[in-house]
């Protein structure tokens, strides 16, 4: 009968000590996984932030857009140009020359 017991316990040690391992174990993968996802959080927010900021320069540019297709419709800017890219003058206007 004292076998029978000192097989149980040693049966129960056994079990606990399997149970440990395996509890051990997932306490380990658990952890391991956590610290990937955390890492893997940490870049997804870099992303977003620097997403962000990408949306913020194109709306920009898009309000800078539309000054500049308000102002190429304004009669300055024609004047701009046809002085600029036509050479063009008003009749009352002198134009200097640099020496060549």
């Amino acid at each position: 009968m004292r076998r029978v017991a000192f097989r149980k316990k040693k049966q129960n040690r056994l079990a606990m000590l399997s149970i440990t391992v395996v509890v051990a174990m997932l306490f380990v993968v658990i952890t391991i996984n956590s610290f990937k996802l955390r890492s893997k959080q940490l870049q997804c927010i870099e992303k977003e932030e620097e997403l962000t900021r990408q949306i913020e320069a194109e709306n920009e540019r898009t309000e800078e857009l539309k000054e500049l297709k308000k102002y190429t419709k304004t009669k300055k800017y024609a004047e701009e140009v046809a002085k600029e890219k036509l050479g063009l003058v008003y009749d009352d206007e002198i134009v200097f020359q640099p020496d060549k």
